[in-house]
């Protein structure tokens, strides 16, 4: 299993067998509150009935197409509307089927343009310590989290840095919003640039809000200087917005929320609501055109997946995304991100409870670690959560609290109270 301490799974499973709205039930009947969207990904609530009668028309219709010098015609009018919803000049997308692929994806093309401007020597990668990038071995060599990549640091890629992570406990603890302190940490990438030549290095990936790792929110300031400094050297902005996008932060990615657009974007996640699995890449129109324009008659970039742009997933994307716009979900977030950052912080000063941090609709409790058992503490709260009806996240020792942009004011209540309520009983 994924992820997974499968001993102790097999041991207790905790195995699920429906879900509606914002709950799962249980094989054994009991209702569980979904305060992760499933892994941050079921953004318009469980069983959606507009999204499964897309889907089941799809499969009617067209189940599969290949995409290998074919198409259908949902791919491009699903390419259109996720355009729709990203910064003007990104209207270039590629589908994937996973986070791990766009990210994937999304190095090639910043490797691809450069050398279609005569730049092939632009082949480094500068990731972000405690950055996640998904599974793939590019994702896990720009990636930052050290359990990912030391089993196979023997085969990562080569030509990699990192960038110092964001997370100042010492300065920052207790932030609501963005922190005051840490701008001056994008400052380092001036240094990494110094040691490599900035002729060398491709792209800058980060996740403007690093969620997998904890939820770490990026301090005032610092990702508008880091798009500052990769355009001056000319260095592609890659953000990873296989959590932000679609409605967590409460608008449509962390860069309109941000007010700062990157070169390129990974999507995936909330773009077709999890219902099938799908992530794309969105591209500026001039990254795009750069590359198709260098090439020789026949295939541009060389690169894709057998289920790119599949048809059960386009018609989720459109059903999804269609649900988005008409029920406003993503206002929806934006009203009700000062009650969830209300009811988050009201655990300032619960057991255990050494820092609270928010943002949208996305929450990190970081708990002090058990001297002996680093994540232990926060394995246990995920536990008790879960067997008293309530899904969390962990990481380490940070429970993480993502919930579907459906939620009621008297839901975050319950979320933040019933964690309270654990922690008590959690040495």
């Amino acid at each position: 299993m994924p992820f997974t301490a499968n001993r102790q799974f097999k041991e207790q499973p905790r195995l699920l067998a429906k879900a509606k709205g914002m709950h799962y039930t249980t094989v054994d009947g009991q209702q569980v509150l979904d305060g992760t969207a499933g892994l941050w990904c079921v953004n318009a609530g469980h069983g959606r009935q507009e999204i499964i009668d897309a889907i089941s028309r799809q499969a009617a219709e067209l189940d599969y197409a290949p995409s290998f010098q074919l198409g259908h015609s949902d791919s491009f009018t699903a390419a259109t509307a996720v355009a729709k919803m990203m910064p003007a000049g990104m209207d270039r997308i590629f589908f994937t089927n996973s986070g791990s692929e766009s990210v994937d994806t999304a190095l090639k093309i910043a490797l691809a343009y450069h050398r279609a401007r005569g730049e092939g020597q632009r082949t480094r990668l500068i990731g972000r310590e405690r950055g996640y990038h998904g599974v793939g071995f590019g994702g896990i060599s720009v990636g930052g989290i050290s359990p990912n990549r030391k089993t196979f640091s023997g085969a990562l890629l080569p030509a990699v840095d990192h960038l110092p992570h964001t997370h100042d406990l010492s300065k920052n603890a207790h932030s609501r919003g963005q922190p005051t302190h840490g701008e001056n940490l994008a400052d380092d990438l001036e240094r990494i640039i110094a040691l490599h030549d900035a002729s060398t290095i491709a792209a800058v990936i980060v996740e403007p809000l690093a969620g997998s790792t904890g939820v770490l929110v990026p301090p005032k300031g610092y990702l508008e200087k880091l798009r500052a400094i990769t355009e001056k050297h000319g260095i592609l902005l890659i953000f990873d917005e296989v959590i932000t996008a679609f409605g967590r932060l409460g608008a449509a990615t962390a860069s309109e929320y941000f007010g700062i657009t990157p070169d390129i974007m990974a999507l995936a996640k909330g773009i077709s609501n999890a219902s099938v699995p799908a992530g794309a890449v969105a591209v500026k129109r001039n990254v795009h055109d750069t590359i198709l324009a260098a090439a020789a008659n026949g295939i541009e970039f060389f690169h894709g997946y057998t289920y790119s742009a599949h048809p059960l997933a386009t018609a989720a994307i459109m059903a999804t995304l269609e649900i988005y716009e008409r029920d406003q979900l993503f206002q929806r977030a934006r009203g009700l991100s000062p009650a969830f950052e209300h009811a988050a912080h009201q655990l300032a000063n619960a057991r255990h409870v050494i820092d609270v941090r928010n943002l949208g609709l996305v929450a990190g409790i970081e708990l002090a670690p058990r001297p002996d058992a680093p994540g232990a503490r926060a394995a246990e709260v995920f536990r008790k959560c879960f067997d008293q009806g309530l899904m969390v996240r962990y990481t380490g020792d940070i429970i993480a609290i993502s919930p579907p942009l459906i939620i009621e004011e008297g839901q975050i209540g319950e979320i933040f109270g019933k964690i309270g309520e654990v922690l008590k009983t959690v040495e």
